[in-house]
């Protein structure tokens, strides 16, 4: 074998390797059925830019949950939900700036984090998601809304706190009849 070859092969080899690397690491930071990033993800993520809000940037969190899936799973069956879930993504991927991150979160729940947003501007991106779900025309024939709860960070919190106030703030919007922001 020539000197060229043996470059050229190995080259070739190394390619393969990095694109079997890039497969494993978005395996590894991505939900399956949505494409957006997985909890795991965002959690590291989120640690990063919690360090950002301690030294006086602001960080907001929006929760999110399809209101009724479990009827709409029920209803219109698995296959349907999966796709349903995946429409919900590509919207709230489209309504959000392009440096926050959506995450799946587990079952119909999302969390957006919304970095260098005050709780008003979070609130306005979380209203914006929620009628955009609510008037998409692929969605609107399942009649499927969300309910958002927002949080900003304060002083010490980590993400169990600011996300325990968004979901408290998503539980109000619940009550209070779904298909809502709350904060």
């Amino acid at each position: 074998m020539v000197e060229g070859e043996i470059g050229g092969e190995l080259k070739g080899l190394l390619d393969k390797i990095q694109i079997g690397v890039n497969k494993l690491y978005h395996i590894a930071t991505h939900d399956q059925k949505t494409g957006l990033y997985n909890h795991v993800f965002f959690k590291d993520v989120f640690v990063l830019e919690l360090d950002k809000a301690r030294r006086g940037k602001r960080l907001s969190l929006i929760v999110v949950d399809i209101d009724h899936f479990k009827k709409v799973n029920d209803t219109y069956g698995h296959l349907t939900a999966d796709k349903i879930l995946e429409r919900v993504a590509r919207v709230l991927e489209k309504e959000v700036r392009k440096y926050d991150i959506v995450a799946r979160f587990g079952g119909e729940e999302f969390f957006i984090m919304l970095p260098s947003a005050s709780l008003s501007v979070a609130k306005r991106i979380a209203e914006r998601v929620r009628r955009a779900v609510f008037n998409d025309s692929h969605l609107k024939k399942y009649k499927i809304s969300i309910s958002l709860g927002v949080a900003e960070y304060r002083e010490r919190d980590n993400l169990d706190r600011i996300s325990k106030r968004a979901d408290k703030a998503l539980y109000r919007a619940k009550e209070g009849g779904r298909n809502r922001v709350c904060w």
